[in-house]
C-alpha cells in the first residue's frame, strides 16, 4: 500500500490557483523528489502534507486515512523557513521538540545525545542557538526534525547554507534513513543531489503535476543524445558546430545535446582537429536539464513518464 496519495487535489487563495488538480503517490521507504521553479505550488503542497492548509479539492491519505493530526507525530518536517529559538540552549532545544513529538524526556534526552554525538557536535549541547554558524545550525534544525524517529521525512530545502562537505555529510545520512526503510520527500532546487539520491519525482509547474515517475523512466524518455566532452586546448570548435544546442560550457568541458539528428561523430572528429580529448561520452540529459527544458517549454511528459 503507498504510504501517501496525493488525488487530484486543488487548493486555491482567493484569485490564485497554487495547486491545481495535483495526483501523485509515495511509496514506503523510496526518497521521493518534490520540485519545482519557485511559486510553483510545492510550498502549499507541502503544508497540506503537514495538516497546515486542508485541500478546497480532491484528498490526501497518508498511512492509510485521511490526512490530520493524529499522523502529525509519524512526519518529521524541516520546513524551509527555519524554526529555532534563537536565545535557547540547543540541548533544552532538542529535548522540547522531541517532547512535543510525544517522546518522554529521557528518551528526547538520548536521542538528543545519540544524533549530537552522530554529527560530532556534542559540545554544542549548552551553546545558545544564536553562538551557532548558519551550517552548525542547520543540523540542529535536522537533528530537530529525524529524533523521534518519523516514519516519513519532509526536507524542504535541507542543504541550504551548507558547504559541499557538510552537504555530503547530509547526503549519507538520508541515504542511511532510506536504509531503515524511512520514507523521505525532498523538496530543493539542487538537481545534483535529486538526481543522486530520488528514486521518484513529481515536477509542478504553475501548479500542475507536469512530470511524474521514477527518475530512471524519466530520463531515460529524453534519451540518449546528450555529450559530454572533457579536453585540453581551443574551445573554437564548438562555435562551428551544427545542429547542436550548447548546455554547459567551461574551459575545459562542455555538454551539448544533439538536435535534428545531428551525428556524434561529427562533433567528435571537429574537437580532435582542435583540442587533445580526454573523455568523449553519449549520456542521457541530466535532471537539470529536463527540469529547465520542461519549466522553460512547458513540455508535458505527464503519464507517460510515470512508471
Amino acid at each position: 500500500m503507498s504510504l501517501l496519495v496525493v488525488d487530484h487535489v486543488t487548493k486555491r487563495f482567493r484569485d490564485i490557483t497554487a495547486t491545481n488538480d495535483v495526483s501523485f503517490t509515495v511509496e514506503p521507504g523510496r526518497i521521493f523528489g518534490l520540485l519545482g521553479p519557485n511559486g510553483a505550488g510545492k510550498t502549499t503542497m507541502i503544508r497540506m502534507l503537514t495538516n497546515i492548509f486542508v485541500p478546497d479539492e480532491g484528498r490526501i491519505t497518508m498511512f492509510g486515512d485521511l490526512v490530520g493530526p493524529a499522523q502529525q507525530n509519524r512526519i518529521g518536517y524541516l520546513p524551509e523557513e527555519r524554526g529555532l529559538y534563537k536565545k535557547m540552549k540547543v540541548g533544552e532545544q532538542l529535548i522540547y521538540f522531541g517532547q512535543l513529538k510525544g517522546l518522554s524526556r529521557p528518551d528526547a534526552l538520548r536521542q538528543t545525545m545519540k544524533w549530537l554525538e552522530r554529527l560530532e557536535a556534542k559540545d554544542w549541547f549548552n551553546k545558545k542557538i544564536d553562538e551557532l554558524s548558519k551550517g552548525m545550525q542547520q543540523k540542529v534544525q535536522f537533528i530537530a526534525t529525524v529524533l523521534h524517529e518519523p516514519d516519513l521525512i519532509i526536507l524542504d530545502e535541507p542543504f541550504t547554507g551548507f558547504d559541499p562537505i557538510n552537504a555530503e555529510i547530509l547526503q549519507r545520512l538520508v541515504l542511511e534513513l532510506k536504509a531503515q526503510n524511512r520514507t523521505i520527500i525532498l523538496s530543493s532546487h539542487r538537481m545534483e543531489q535529486v538526481e543522486k539520491l530520488c528514486d521518484d519525482i513529481c515536477l509542478i509547474n504553475h501548479g500542475r503535476a507536469v512530470l511524474v515517475g521514477t527518475v530512471r523512466n524519466i530520463k531515460a524518455q529524453y534519451g540518449r543524445d546528450t555529450v559530454q566532452l572533457e579536453f585540453e586546448g581551443s574551445d573554437e570548435f564548438l562555435n562551428k558546430l551544427e545542429n547542436v544546442k550548447i548546455i554547459e560550457r567551461s574551459g575545459h568541458f562542455a555538454e551539448l545535446r544533439l538536435l535534428n539528428g545531428a551525428s556524434a561523430q561529427d562533433v567528435l572528429k571537429s574537437a580532435m582537429g582542435q583540442a587533445n580529448i580526454f573523455r568523449f561520452e553519449i549520456v542521457e540529459p541530466s535532471l537539470n536539464e529536463i527540469f529547465i527544458n520542461v519549466v522553460s517549454n512547458g513540455t508535458n511528459l505527464g503519464a507517460e513518464a510515470v512508471a
